[in-house]
């Protein structure tokens, strides 16, 4: 049954989360078992946090998430060093710097977009450099076996990205939750299983 876009968002309020949009890494949560307790989970793109309070909820007490983002969260933060955010833009120097010091991670998941301009080929060109990045990050800091989620923009050259994905992940695929919107243009590639051996120089 396909719901709406309003039944997400009252659900979400509901459920006391930040956006919708966490259901939409709850259905990957039911479909690909992304999350296990205890794990370390980088959430790139985090603001206004629904993907990480629905992460620390999963990881229990012995998990570990780290957020990204350009603006603040709006989630409780809670004690005992579980949860660090950062508030930065992940193409600066310092910020994948430090998440090298924070790494490695089990799990990285990435719900960061552009600011949408009007124009859905501006939009997917900005969305795939997005991509792009994230995944330059996570080939330096996810764990050989780690999973990778990506939101992109479809109308551009993203099929060259999951392509590549699929050259460094066991399985990797494009997904459509049901929660996201009719019109929108999203879709998320999953990277399951990091496999990528790194080639060493002669």
């Amino acid at each position: 049954m396909k719901r709406s876009a309003d039944y997400y968002s009252r659900l979400a309020r509901q459920k006391n989360f930040p956006a919708r949009s966490v259901f939409k890494l709850e259905e990957m949560q039911e479909r690909f078992s992304l999350l296990k307790a205890g794990q370390k989970v980088l959430d790139l793109g985090s603001a206004p946090g629904s993907w990480s309070k629905y992460c620390l909820q999963r990881l229990g007490p012995r998990g570990r998430l780290v957020g990204v983002d350009l603006e603040p969260v709006s989630i409780a933060r809670p004690s005992g060093g579980r949860y660090r955010f950062l508030q930065g833009d992940i193409f600066s120097a310092q910020i994948p710097t430090t998440l090298g010091e924070l790494g490695p991670f089990d799990v990285i998941l990435s719900d960061a977009a552009p600011r949408t301009s009007g124009s859905s080929l501006v939009d997917a060109q900005g969305s795939l450099e997005i991509a792009e990045r994230v995944l330059e990050i996570a080939v330096s800091i996810l764990k050989p076996g780690g999973h990778l989620v990506i939101k992109v923009f479809q109308g551009g050259e993203e099929g060259q990205l999951l392509q590549r994905m699929k050259s460094l992940f066991r399985r990797a695929r494009a997904f459509k939750p049901k929660a996201s919107r009719g019109e929108s243009r999203e879709i998320y590639f999953l990277g399951l299983f990091f496999a990528a051996k790194v080639e060493k120089k002669a």
